[in-house]
């Protein structure tokens, strides 16, 4: 997949912050690849503020993860997935088709909301919650592109990585050198490991 550029770190104080046009919260954009608005896939987190409906994506799956908040109530309108799921504490988490209608109620108070959109057309995308204690050794095929969002802790890439230290909220987006791509993150705290893989020609 050549739409992700070189392997990087995302700092959390760099994320694109904008209001949504509803005014019901906020969105932390993280990268959306490739970079322009027919993006393949797209990372960001949403600021909930007050109940809203969430903006429909035709041809795209999401899966949204919560990250801190006491809770998100989605309600799927009866044309699609029907429904109501809950997002609960710690990180629970839901897959969805973005076509589907939804409207999210807080539970009590507001809450921060990862969000992964693809366009199933492009590529395919896989989604784990880990814990780091230690080392762990990460595979990118060529192709491929992963993510490594920092849920809680801090964490360090070997040094023939060339990336370096990572913080609670960075992202790390990391890409195969033309062959299969070898990266050790040493470390503690808890993951998001994102593998994004592109469909077959």
């Amino acid at each position: 997949m050549d739409t992700t550029g070189p392997s990087r770190i995302l700092l959390a104080s760099g994320y694109n912050r904008m209001r949504w046009k509803n005014g019901a919260g906020w969105t932390s954009e993280i990268l959306r690849a490739p970079d322009n608005d027919d993006w393949q896939w797209r990372l960001s987190i949403a600021e909930i503020e007050t109940d809203a409906p969430f903006s429909a994506f035709a041809g795209v799956e999401r899966e949204l993860v919560l990250l801190s908040g006491n809770g998100l109530r989605l309600r799927f309108d009866q044309d699609g997935a029907g429904g109501v799921h809950e997002l609960l504490p710690p990180h629970d988490k839901l897959r969805f088709a973005g076509e589907h209608a939804a409207f999210g109620e807080l539970i009590d108070g507001p809450t921060r909301d990862f969000n992964l959109m693809w366009k199933r057309d492009t590529c395919n995308a896989q989604l784990w919650h880990r814990p780091l204690v230690g080392t762990m050794v990460i595979f990118v095929d060529a192709g491929e592109a992963w993510a490594v969002h920092m849920l809680a802790g801090q964490a360090h890439f070997a040094d023939d990585s060339g990336l370096g230290s990572m913080q609670m909220g960075d992202t790390a987006i990391l890409a195969a050198d033309g062959k299969r791509t070898r990266y050790a993150l040493d470390g503690g705290g808890e993951l998001l490991l994102i593998r994004i893989e592109p469909l077959p020609s």
